[in-house]
């Protein structure tokens, strides 16, 4: 017993610092997969977990010489570990002859679809890296990869991720202390025994000290610049602040103020709008449906210039209507011309808050159960007509929020081709005077924000050509910012809509929806605010079957279920159409409006005879089934074996590559390249280059907003145009200016 152990000792501390390595390698490829998160499954999660530690753990016990048996093994340990988290159900009949054995190997294998794809892809990371981080400098290059992935994705998407930064981080410091002993192991054996007859001194103040650089990393979050990614830091650093687009917000659910910064979700008190807010990306509610919407919520007609309050319920006539389970709501407006579409949703709370409305596409017409099937409707469920508000009493508040819910709403089709002819409003005189509210504006609205909204739609020849300017006006001259910079606001106006038009010009989705909504009221559309929420997130495995899916399987309603985030919280537009009803529209930039389209006419399939061709027909399907489970393999065998040969080839690859960008292009070539370079920027900054406008039309246009930008715009624009239509070359000093002004204009625009 004492020599077994004795052995083991002996193994384990041979080439101790490449089982190390090992071990280090599958720590950090376990953190950075975190970035999936709300798109991989638990079982998924779990197949790679155990993938990356059962090969780190066969590299550390097994004694094997021949690295290609352990790999060997750490397959069969991949798949072993992917049949029984996959839940394979095995076939205990035995094939006889070759032909059931495709077949037997085939049942099964479909059966680790998707699975196996991401396990043998953790196995691939793993033995590539494994193969790839043998000097110091590959492995800062392994390290800094991985903190730059998690960081990138914890600014850019709603997942908390410096856990993992700091564990990454903290390996990473282990894995430097482990290369600088085993370094001194091998260079200088002497000092290295010396050490190693006082283990306590050498390992405790490196534990202490990586330990208390791990504590203090992840539990003071409070100090924000040293806990801040990277880029943060440098966009903090020129004044700058990173947007975010991932949602939008309400305002706080207590007590939202100007000129704090509150966190986002549903908005509970909209009298007084502004300030900023910092994304909550916890999740809010979880929404099944049978299109993609929008959730909406309240609605406000009545605008005060610093923000919205109710109507009056004596002015609105509203009628509160008792709600009957399955029963089709009354509706004050006459069905859509162009028709509609019905909407199935299923709506579970995750928040314990309470809200005034049921949440739904809108517009709503009938509940279908609360809480379940069996439950009757509570009687402090009321159904109002004119806002199409599904409401809970306010006397009810105190009473618990269903936690699940069934509605169907009809949402409209948008048949723009009709709503060009209709008028917006009421042509009937009572229902007009009934509705004037939603043309109210202050009398102390600056005349210029009539004026500016007139200049907009001044070439609309009729009422939703004069909404779609408006819109598109908001959403490519003002930039999305859910902390604007209110040192702009100079005291000349209190109006918030003016203060957003002509001095912030900047803000998030209800500066945005409010400006459109008082625009439109000072050209005669009757408009309403309305606040809800976002779509949300749906998973990427909702998209289509766990193996992907060919293009006719593609979901283009987004029928699923929608993860909607505190952060999802929006506001926006809907403007009434004769004929048509209330249309939503999207002011916000960076955010779009799934409308409900015109179903386009399926093409008729042509008639088959039938016969004898159904058993070869059915043969064939039999055989291309097993066909693709082939040709898949052969790919995935052809993808491992280029990536190999790419790592392999590198530095050939890398010098033609540089050799094909520089020595290949001519220096007009270089110029054409880096102004296309600009062009992609600017469309990300909302600068959109119109079908019908020449460069030079779209360039003079953007800098009418962009008015410091102006002279460099015009110097890329004639450098362009020179390298582009003229015969003469430019020279190397030429090309190299035009790039260093392209990527100063660049970061100006960042």
């Amino acid at each position: 017993m004492k020599q077994l152990i004795r052995s083991i000792g002996v193994y384990l501390t041979t080439d101790w610092f490449e089982k190390l390595r090992f071990i280090f390698i599958a720590i950090i490829l376990a953190n950075v997969i975190t970035i999936f998160e709300g798109y991989w499954w638990d079982e998924t999660y779990s197949i790679a977990y155990y993938t990356l530690f059962a090969a780190a753990a066969i590299d550390l016990l097994l004694p094997m010489r021949r690295k290609y048996l352990k790999l060997l093994l750490q397959v069969i340990a991949a798949i072993f570990i992917t049949s029984q988290w996959a839940r394979m159900e095995w076939i205990v009949a035995s094939p006889q002859r070759w032909q059931e054995w495709l077949w037997w190997l085939q049942v099964h294998l479909v059966q680790l679809n998707p699975f196996i794809w991401i396990s043998g892809a953790m196995l691939l990371l793993y033995v590539l890296f494994g193969m790839w981080t043998v000097t110091r400098v590959r492995m800062f290059g392994f390290v800094g990869v991985s903190i730059l992935v998690l960081t990138i994705a914890d600014s850019f998407t709603p997942i908390w991720l410096w856990d993992e930064v700091g564990m990454v981080v903290f390996i990473g410091l282990l894995w430097l202390v482990a290369g600088h002993l085993s370094r001194l192991k091998r260079e200088h054996p002497n000092s290295w025994k010396e050490l190693i007859e006082y283990p306590l001194r050498l390992m405790v103040p490196i534990a202490l000290v990586l330990s208390i650089l791990m504590i203090v990393g992840l539990n003071m979050p409070s100090i924000a610049p040293i806990l801040q990614d990277p880029y943060t830091i440098w966009k903090e650093a020129k004044g700058e602040r990173v947007q975010v687009f991932l949602g939008d917000k309400g305002t706080d659910v207590i007590s939202p103020n100007r000129s704090g910064n509150a966190s986002s979700g549903y908005s509970r008190d909209d009298n007084e709008l502004g300030g900023g807010f910092e994304f909550d990306y916890s999740p809010m509610m979880t929404v099944t449906t049978s299109h993609r919407s929008y959730w909406r919520g309240e609605s406000k007609a009545l605008y005060t210039g610093n923000g919205w309050v109710d109507v009056d319920p004596g002015l609105a006539g509203e009628e509160n209507i008792r709600v009957v389970k399955g029963e089709a709501f009354a509706s004050l407006d006459d069905p859509p011309k162009a028709g509609v579409k019905q909407v199935n949703q299923i709506v579970t709370m995750i928040r314990k808050d309470v809200y005034p409305v049921l949440f739904a596409a809108a517009p709503l017409s009938k509940i279908n159960w609360i809480e379940n099937e069996e439950a009757a409707i509570p009687s402090s469920f009321r159904w109002e007509p004119s806002s199409g508000e599904l409401r809970l009493n306010w006397s009810m508040q105190n009473r618990k929020y269903p936690q699940t819910y069934s509605v169907t709403s009809s949402v409209p089709v948008l048949d723009e081709a009709l709503l060009r002819t209709s008028k917006a409003g009421w042509s009937d005189k009572q229902e007009a005077s009934r509705n004037a509210f939603y043309l109210q504006l202050p009398e102390s609205l600056p005349d210029r924000v009539r004026q500016l909204a007139e200049q907009v739609t001044a070439g609309a020849a009729n009422d939703y050509d004069k909404a779609r300017l408006l819109e598109s006006y908001l959403r490519l001259n003002y930039n999305y910012n859910n902390l604007p910079d209110e040192s702009k606001l100079t005291g000349a106006t209190s109006d918030f809509v003016d203060q957003f038009l002509f001095e912030l010009k900047e803000g998030y989705c209800d500066y945005f929806s409010t400006s459109m909504a008082v625009m439109a009221r000072s050209l005669g559309l009757p408009t309403r605010w309305v606040k809800g929420f976002a779509p949300g997130a749906l998973p990427a495995s909702d998209f289509g079957p766990p193996g992907g899916y060919r293009e006719e399987e593609v979901n283009p309603s987004g029928a699923g279920t929608y993860t909607v985030r505190n952060s999802d919280a929006h506001s926006w537009v809907e403007i009434y159409f004769e004929g048509t009803g209330w249309i939503p529209f999207e002011a916000t930039s960076g955010f779009s409006f799934p409308y409900t389209l015109p179903e386009e006419e399926v093409a008729a399939l042509p008639d088959l005879e039938i016969g004898d061709n159904d058993t070869a027909a059915a043969g064939d399907t039999e055989g291309s089934s097993t066909s693709q489970v082939w040709l898949w393999s052969s790919i995935s065998l052809l993808i491992v074996a280029a990536i190999a040969w790419l790592i392999i080839r590198r530095d050939k690859l890398i010098f033609s590559w540089r050799k094909l960008r520089h020595g290949s292009y001519t220096t007009n070539d270089r110029i054409v390249l880096e102004t296309q370079k600009l062009l992609r920027i600017c469309k990300k900054r909302g600068m959109e280059r119109e079908d019908h406008e020449t460069l030079r039309e779209a360039v003079l246009r953007w800098s009418q907003n962009q008015k410091r930008l102006r002279e460099d715009f015009k110097i890329v624009l004639n450098g362009f145009e020179q390298a582009k239509y003229s015969p003469v070359m430019a020279s190397s000093e030429e090309a190299d200016r035009f790039v260093v002004k392209v990527r100063s204009l660049i970061d100006q625009l960042r």
